[in-house]
């Protein structure tokens, strides 16, 4: 197939020629002409068809717009908060592990105490 791809792109070339010369009656210029007339009509055809081109388009695009940036500033806010609510408990967490750092800190003192001078009375000290 490949091998005739040239083959069919040129006769197709020379069939298109053909018509537009044909259509203007020989006339080369006027073969041109047409054939440009009907590209813009092709591609205006086509871009009628694209998302966007409706003269309501840019009012459709502002609303997405806004409701975007609305989610984005309710993210925002949700965010915020979540993050002061957890700085909050991390640092009500902080303390509460602080306190108990020092009350085993105390017990192991007493108890350290103790241990030294039960093993001081062994040795004739207090």
């Amino acid at each position: 197939m490949s091998k005739k791809a040239p083959l069919f792109l040129g006769l197709t070339a020379a069939g298109g020629v053909g018509y537009y010369l044909y259509s203007a009656g020989g006339n080369p210029t006027a073969a041109e002409k047409k054939f440009e007339s009907d590209v813009h009509k092709a591609s205006a055809e086509v871009k009628s068809h694209l998302p966007g081109r409706t003269p309501d388009a840019q009012n459709k695009g502002a609303q997405v717009g806004a409701k975007f940036d609305d989610a984005v500033a309710g993210a925002d806010k949700k965010f915020s908060a979540t993050k002061s609510n957890v700085e909050a408990y991390a640092k009500d967490a902080k303390a509460e592990a602080l306190k108990k750092v020092d009350a085993f800190d105390k017990t192991v003192e007493k108890e350290a105490a103790k241990a030294k001078s039960g093993i001081s009375s062994w040795f004739g000290g207090k």
